[in-house]
């Protein structure tokens, strides 16, 4: 059977490079004649393997050495609490609300304090980014949170919201490495990794070290202190091994095609074709406004549910995957992550155009 073209939204697809080079170590890592997955974590080839991730990823991000990388577990949904505990010293927080995911996280939020939701696009079904120059930031907010890139909607912040020399704190798990990034501008800036860098079971957490103390929430968790991470480089307790070591090998592999700059350029080539597309055609079209576009996540639909259902099914039979949309929205929705070849955004709008003509 050969590869399809894999459109999900999370776990998504990976370099075929990666998954290559990691089916050749399967059984033996350079020569210590086990696989990653049977590898003490304390062992001298872990070791290196989580150091040169942590470095390669800092060379990517252009991380200054005042934050600190840590890889986790638990996914982003459990950043949701972890960061209230950690760093939700007034017990408040100001969140900006532009999908499902800000508002779980702002909805566990208030477990531990009073959160202030300062702007929100639900009114139009998270269809654009609100504006955020002038944000009535509460004087005394511990943090701003937002969600930088929606997956389910397909919205991305061009601009970061003014906090006005608040925190920002900033989930990226859809646009994570998906061009450059002032990591300066965030205290927090974090991310699972099985949408655009590895399988799922890895969070990474990319956090300034004065957030980082003992000075946490009374009850929260030795497992949800970020110090506790800080202080063990990520190894605590055992990580998810195996998953960091692809993370690292998807690192390696964004180097090579040129960096974060080429990684834009790449995938703005990429959504330019299926936008345009969405632009002109008389059956699809994007439900996005068209200045707070992902370069990620493509929402779309025909405005007619049985004829959505039928483009996903024949979209599958011919070998594109995954393109069925949220079940909070519906219609479908194309993930474009960094892995996602040029050719695959191309056989997609090509099918597109025979539907369309089919069924017009």
């Amino acid at each position: 059977m050969s590869r399809v073209y894999n459109f999900s939204a999370g776990p998504a697809v990976l370099p075929e490079e990666v998954l290559k080079e990691a089916a050749a170590e399967m059984l033996d890592y350079k020569g210590t004649g086990m696989s990653v997955m049977e590898m003490s974590h304390r062992s001298k080839a872990f070791e290196e393997i989580i150091t040169t991730a942590e470095q390669d990823i800092r060379d990517l991000m252009g991380i200054p050495d005042n934050y600190r990388v840590l890889f986790l577990q638990g996914g982003a949904s459990q950043q949701f609490a972890m960061i209230p505990m950690n760093l939700m010293k007034n017990r408040v927080a100001d969140y900006i609300i532009t999908g499902q995911w800000a508002k779980k996280a702002a909805k566990e939020a208030e477990k531990y304090g009073k959160v202030n939701r300062i702007a929100s696009s639900e009114d139009k079904t998270f269809s654009y980014i609100p504006d955020c120059s002038d944000l009535p930031i509460s004087d005394d907010a511990d943090y701003v949170y937002i969600c930088e890139n929606n997956t389910i909607y397909g919205t991305k912040f061009k601009e970061l919201p003014n906090t006005k020399g608040k925190t920002l704190v900033s989930d990226v798990s859809s646009c994570f490495l998906s061009e450059p990034v002032d990591v300066t501008k965030y205290g927090i800036i974090y991310g699972g990794v099985q949408k655009n860098i590895g399988p799922a079971g890895v969070v990474i957490v990319i956090i300034r070290e004065d957030l980082i103390t003992d000075d946490v929430l009374p009850g929260t968790p030795t497992m949800l202190t970020y110090k506790t991470h800080a202080d063990a480089k990520s190894l605590y307790n055992t990580p998810p091994a195996y998953g960091i070591y692809i993370c690292g090998k998807v690192f390696k592999w964004i180097k090579s095609q040129g960096g974060l700059a080429a990684m834009k350029e790449r995938n703005e080539k990429k959504a330019k074709v299926l936008y345009d597309f969405l632009d002109q055609s008389k059956l699809f079209k994007g439900t996005v406004v068209p200045e707070d576009r992902s370069l990620m996540n493509v929402p779309f639909v025909t405005g007619n549910a049985d004829l959505d259902a039928k483009f996903v099914k024949e979209a599958k039979e011919a070998g594109l995957e995954n393109l069925k949309g949220h079940r909070t929205v519906g219609g479908m929705r194309a993930s474009i992550y960094n892995a996602m070849p040029y050719e695959g955004v191309v056989a997609l709008v090509n099918f597109m155009k025979k539907f369309e003509e089919e069924n017009l």
